[in-house]
This record gives structure tokens, sequence and C-alpha cells, in this order.
């Protein structure tokens, strides 16, 4: 059955699994928050014994730890698989409908198919009909999860890195697409672009109207 887990906010441990006998695969986003380019999902299945020192949730970590572990988990997981929805995506079918989708587009990609699934987050839309619990802040309690926060949140900000080439104005290098006020003054001095998310609140609405 599919299940809701709630955890003590103070648990520091990354368990290695929910269920022993069945295959896991735990899933994270990365970007919901931003008002430019896509959100990014993960999904890996780990060996029930994998296990790193520097594993954590990925906001927890330094950027030099999350690149250092990706590293580990492509070499280590039994499968794994990123996905994207692009920022047009999102202002179709909103951000949570488009967090679920890029979930989707990385299960879809698994080599192995995971008989389970561990979903960051409260809320999610149920995948080819797989058992699948959502733990609140999961990624700082499953080591499946955690591993999925590392990939989504390092893919993204390699893409992010990518596209900042071309709109250096926006600084993208540096807050990745997040709502920091170098961002926002950007888009008010230039507008927005291709890569910016419509349906979101990039400035005080007196002025959003007259971006676009």
């Amino acid at each position: 059955m599919n299940g809701y887990i709630c955890f003590n906010n103070d648990s520091t441990m990354l368990a290695p699994f929910l269920d022993e006998k069945l295959i896991e695969a735990g899933c994270d986003e990365a970007g919901r928050g931003c008002l430019a380019g896509p959100v990014f999902a993960a999904a890996v299945i780990l060996p029930k014994d994998f296990a790193h020192p520097l594993l954590n949730d990925s906001k927890q970590m330094s950027e030099r730890q999350r690149y250092a572990v990706r590293a580990v988990i492509e070499e280590e997981a039994l499968a794994w698989a990123v996905g994207r929805v692009e920022a047009a995506e999102i202002d179709e079918i909103n951000i949570l409908r488009a967090s679920f989708l890029a979930m989707h587009r990385a299960l879809d990609q698994l080599v192995l198919r995971p008989e389970q699934l561990l979903i960051d987050g409260n809320r999610f839309v149920a995948y080819q009909g797989l058992p699948h619990h959502t733990i609140v802040k999961g990624d700082g309690k499953y080591r499946s999860i955690a591993a999925a926060s590392v990939l989504a949140k390092t893919y993204r900000d390699d893409y992010m890195l990518r596209i900042h080439e071309d709109f250096p104005h926006y600084r993208w290098d540096s807050n990745k697409g997040y709502p920091a006020p170098v961002h926002r003054a950007a888009i008010a001095l230039h507008g927005a672009c291709e890569h910016h998310r419509r349906s979101f609140r990039l400035l005080p609405d007196t002025v959003q109207g007259k971006l676009f």
C-alpha cells in the first residue's frame, strides 16, 4: 500500500532501506523554488549495504562533497537516472506536477525495475502501480533518497552553469536560478528570458506585468 511516513526531525541516522526484501528506489527533486531553469529529479537504487560517510541531504553538504559523493553513487548504485521538466512545461502544468513528472522521467530510465519507491516529501503521483511511501524530509533519513537528492542537485547545477554562459547577467553561476536579489535585479533590468518560469512571481506584481 502507498503510505505517508513522518520521522522525528532530530533524527540524523540515514537508514539503508525501508524493506530489506524489496528493491527500493529513492526519489528526490531539485529546483522547485527557482525562478528559472528546469526542475530536476533523480531515482536511485542502492545496494542494501551501501554507505558513505559524507552522504546526507544534499542541502547539508558542501559543493565539493556533493560532487565527490555523486561519483561514488554513479559507480556503486545498482541503477540511477536523472529526469527534468523544462520551464515551459512547468508553466503549463504547475511546479508540483512538474516535480512528480521529473521523478517519473527518472524512473522511466532505470535499467532495474524497483519494487517500491521512497519519495521525499508528502505527496506523489503513483508510478506504474508501484507501491510508494512519501517521507517528510526523507533526504535526511534514507540513503537512497539522499543519493537521489545529490544527483538531482548536482545535475541541475551543471545545467544552470551551462546556460549561464548564454545569459551571464542573471548570475546563475552563483544563484542557480533561485530568487536571489541579484537575480531579481537582473530580471528587472533585462527582462525575463526563455528559461524563466513565466507562471512564477519573478518581480512585484506592479512590475511583472510589464515583463511579458
